[in-house]
């Protein structure tokens, strides 16, 4: 059956699709926002690292928590707690007081993504696993463009009288806590998710062999079900498949990350762009993770680790080669090819996790263990080649430049660790 006629999962990426357009809403706004008080660069730059920190102690949580409760009662419970403190963040003008709500609701957020790529199994079959997740990165990493737009519409609404001018962009941060709402009521539909209590015999996999199971039934008895479920994230480094998987997730979000953080200097100050053509930037990004989402689909047939590795490998290829383009235009073809490797490489990876690893909680432990990566790969790479980047800028050097080289040399390297499973068997 395909993924057309899978009722809940099209609730879910319903759900999800709303929730994400209103998350980059809200981080929009959150940026303008932090400006507006301190018109400091410096402060926009540490409300994007708040909004990622949570990960080290979020990932540790969330393995634990979705591990132990009901998975469709944890993401309606996330959910409702980030609608709620959002929500709260334009009733005091104060800059701790927006920090403290970006740092805190990433905490639930971890928690909620664990829960929602452990269950997309149980939603889709084994099949359409790749497609189920480029779907689901689709309604996250598409909605950045019409995120953006949907804020810059609403901000430049005429509220310049009463309690809404006085307390700008209240507006967007409660549109963003409605779409929370939405995707809890989605989600609240679903029928079709499996409970550690009634979880059958895990299914038989390639990996099953790797983890010395050979396919045997984990978690039988309530004794191993309680050792399991008090296992640490960390523990999630002695699955075989993770450590052929994360290297290149952290790659990946290195890429990102760096690109992120300078990709505006590269384009503005050393190509001379146009506010204009850094927005087109922006939406070509979309447009390639589009397309790595028809990537994808059509690759579905060939193994997922060797799809991951080369998807890295694409983007540390296109970040070395963007970082030495003359010309804007050039840089743009670079964005799409750019969205669309990434897209081959976070989805592929994710499905790799989902159908190779049988025991439930060692997929749970695996996918907290996958966002902590991002998020944490995310962040240093961020923070540390604008630091690194503004530093030899002001040294009189072409840091923008370098840094932007040095991070795809970086994530070619750690492309070139991720083996595929029958490499990997042939070492055991």
């Amino acid at each position: 059956m395909s993924l057309r006629h899978k009722v809940d999962f099209r609730r879910l990426l319903i759900g999800q699709s709303a929730s994400a357009l209103g998350d980059w809403m809200g981080t929009f706004a959150l940026m303008a926002l932090v400006n507006h008080l301190s018109d400091s660069a410096t402060a926009v730059g540490g409300i994007l690292a708040f909004r990622l920190i949570p990960a080290a102690l979020g990932g540790t949580l969330a393995a634990k928590l979705t591990s132990r409760w009901d998975r469709r009662r944890t993401m309606i419970t996330m959910d409702l707690l980030r609608a709620a403190m959002i929500a709260a963040v334009p009733f005091v003008q104060e800059l701790w007081w927006v920090y403290l709500w970006a740092l805190a609701i990433e905490a639930p957020s971890v928690v909620f993504l664990a829960s929602r790529d452990s269950t997309i199994p149980d939603l889709a079959d084994e099949a359409d696993l790749p497609l189920a997740n480029a779907a689901m990165m689709s309604s996250s990493y598409g909605n950045i463009p019409v995120g953006a737009g949907l804020f810059a519409l609403f901000a430049a609404l005429p509220l310049t009288d009463g309690w809404l001018g006085s307390h700008p962009y209240a507006l967007v941060f409660w549109i963003d806590a409605l779409t929370f709402l939405v995707s809890a009521y989605f989600i609240a539909r679903i029928t079709q998710i499996t409970t550690l209590q009634r979880h059958a015999a895990p299914r038989k996999s390639p990996e099953a062999s790797l983890n010395g199971s050979h396919g045997e039934s984990r978690g039988k008895s309530s004794q191993q079900s309680s050792q399991q479920s008090s296992r640490k994230l960390r523990d999630a480094w002695a699955v075989p498949l993770v450590r052929r998987v994360l290297p290149a997730t952290a790659a990946a979000a290195v890429g990102l990350g760096a690109l992120f953080s300078l990709g505006i200097k590269l384009v503005r100050e050393e190509l001379g762009a146009s506010d204009a053509q850094y927005g087109i930037l922006i939406v070509l990004f979309g447009v390639g993770a589009g397309c790595g989402l028809a990537l994808a689909h059509r690759s579905r047939h060939l193994d997922l680790l060797m799809l991951t590795r080369r998807g890295a490998l694409a983007m540390g290829a296109l970040i070395a080669l963007m970082s030495q383009s003359p010309t804007v235009w050039l840089t743009f073809l670079g964005a799409v090819g750019f969205g669309a490797a990434a897209t081959v490489t976070l989805t592929s990876g994710m499905s790799a996790l989902q159908s190779r690893i049988p025991s439930e909680q060692e997929r749970v432990l695996a996918f907290s263990a996958f966002h902590v990566v991002i998020r944490i790969g995310l962040g240093i790479a961020a923070l540390g080649a604008g630091a690194v980047g503004d530093g030899l800028n002001e040294a009189g050097l072409s840091g923008t430049r370098a840094v932007l080289l040095t991070s795809g040399l970086l994530v070619l390297f750690s492309a070139a660790t991720v083996r595929p499973v029958l490499d990997v068997e042939q070492t055991q």
